[in-house]
């Protein structure tokens, strides 16, 4: 999709099989094989930007290369995600610890960012959402099943593969800069990347075509 869309170039799918067979990479992970229909988790999508907001956090390994802290490590960071269950449009920040008032600030982050009105927050039972952190509807997904949660946990994978992969062997010991660097990547994501869950649109013209349509 990326190719097509920047490049104009087209390639088969047997052609793509046949080069990543190549390059020994034409078997995909077991989680990720085909599935009979009836074993599939069903797969859903509301139809209203705002109408569920599903926020998750990624804990970021600390980055070998950094110089150690004061405290004979390195620091940690938490990336806090948040994404639209109906446009896939992200808000994405990086806080240096994780606790409920980080929580709250990032909900306040998120709603300011999103150009749509948030009805639904949904998160996992983590410490850091619970008894502070109040939306006026907050849901929970039921305990022990991130599939539940299956947007941002799919977002996350792609953060790994496409984001900080990008940043290894790069020193980032700084939490202002570090969220520069993801600010980058969000833009990048909402706006140019081609989704293969919404067809090969960027979340950013799936926010158009669902308001468009709505108006």
């Amino acid at each position: 999709m990326y190719l097509k869309r920047y490049h104009d170039v087209t390639i088969s799918n047997s052609g793509v099989w046949r080069i990543l067979n190549r390059l020994d990479m034409g078997r995909l992970p077991a989680s990720q094989r085909y599935k009979r229909h009836d074993r599939r988790w069903k797969r859903y999508e509301k139809q209203l930007p705002g109408h569920r907001v599903q926020i998750d956090v990624k804990f970021i390994e600390p980055l070998a290369s950094a110089p150690q802290s004061r405290r004979g490590g390195r620091n940690k960071y938490y990336q806090f995600t948040a994404i639209d269950d109906c446009t896939r449009l992200r808000v994405l920040r990086i806080y240096p610890t994780l606790n409920q008032k980080t929580a709250i600030q990032f909900l306040d982050y998120v709603v300011q960012r999103l150009p749509f009105q948030v009805e639904v927050i949904q998160t996992d039972n983590g410490a850091e959402f619970q008894s502070a952190f109040h939306w006026h509807a907050h849901t929970y997904i039921k305990p022990r099943t991130p599939r539940l949660n299956g947007k941002v946990e799919r977002s996350h994978r792609i953060d790994a593969e496409e984001f900080y992969r990008l940043l290894d062997g790069v020193i980032i010991d700084d939490a202002e800069v570090f969220n520069d660097k993801l600010r980058e990547w969000e833009d990048y994501y909402n706006y140019h990347r081609p989704h293969g869950g919404l067809g090969g649109q960027t979340p950013y013209e799936r926010l158009k075509q669902k308001t468009t349509t709505q108006a």
